[in-house]
């Protein structure tokens, strides 16, 4: 029989209040999986408003241990409706050491695994720097009983040597929890180029490895709290693609919104032998790409 996987997207607005916010993830979360999702995905930094538009060492009161209250949230609810979670959390690893890092939750409610954000941005209104140590567990899929999922973060979508690494190691999809959106200064054209980049360069990730790809963003304007910027419009437009690249779904950019996308996890293996770009690799060519620049 053919292989098919129902993933279900959860595209939110967030709020100060993260009771709340943790009680609309469950509401989704639950509705995805009456729909027969299987395997549900949350954007990153899901349970709070997105802190990093300002440097405030008083916000680090919002990392938490792994694992610690949410992840006891979320397994709690991974295991009652048996279905595999892709989390985003504010890892409190040590005092001082921070981390932006994704939990996978198994259908049991145990964790299948973590990953922890290596590409971390420092821009205007993108402090992130400040916040989160670059990850320590390089870029190793995650084993579920839906499949090996090649989990990164936000940031890490623009760089092709991530996901190439994801799949060399096995992914059979790749999942990006984000948060990106637009500043309020920036002229229509310039949104317009900024987003079809994000959606461009995920496709192309989809198209060069020869696998799914599923990217769930933030939606909503959150307010920047120190009032040198007139906040973040997150854009949301979140999106599952096939390993052509090909649009399978994607939300709107001005609501919070959820998806259950069925995925053809068998037409990766045709995809990659109709077009074999690991086949044709020239691995024996590359040894410049672990230097910063070539001279």
């Amino acid at each position: 029989m053919p292989r098919t996987l129902k993933i279900g997207i959860i595209q939110q607005a967030n709020t100060a209040d993260m009771q709340a916010n943790l009680m609309n993830l469950a509401h989704s979360i639950e509705a995805c999986a009456a729909h027969g999702a299987e395997l549900v995905v949350l954007q990153e930094l899901h349970n709070t408003p997105y802190f990093c538009q300002t440097e405030d060492t008083r916000l680090f009161d919002l990392a938490e241990p792994i694992p610690g209250p949410s992840t006891g949230f979320f397994s709690e609810l991974a295991a009652s409706l048996g279905i595999v979670l892709v989390t985003s959390l504010f890892e409190k690893r040590a005092p001082g050491l921070y981390h932006n890092t994704a939990v996978v939750f198994e259908k049991d409610g145990s964790i299948a695994g973590k990953y922890r954000k290596m590409h971390i941005p420092d821009d205007p209104a993108y402090y992130e720097k400040f916040y989160f140590t670059p990850g320590d567990l390089g870029f190793e899929p995650i084993q579920t009983s839906v499949g090996k999922l090649g989990v990164l973060v936000c940031w890490d979508q623009w760089y092709p040597e991530a996901a190439r690494l994801m799949a060399l190691r096995g992914a059979e999809l790749l999942i990006y929890p984000t948060a990106i959106g637009w500043e309020s200064t920036d002229t229509d054209d310039e949104k317009t180029r900024q987003l079809n980049a994000w959606i461009i360069a995920q496709r192309a990730h989809a198209v060069s490895n020869g696998i799914p790809v599923v990217s769930v963003n933030r939606v909503g304007h959150e307010p920047d709290p120190s009032g040198q910027t007139n906040g973040i419009l997150f854009w949301g437009n979140s999106f599952v693609a096939g390993p052509q690249g090909e649009i399978i779904a994607q939300a709107e950019n001005n609501r919070p919104q959820n998806l259950v996308v069925t995925v053809d996890m068998e037409r990766s293996e045709n995809v990659r032998r109709w077009w074999p770009f690991l086949r044709d690799r020239r691995i024996d060519a590359y040894e410049d790409l672990t230097k910063r620049f070539r001279d």
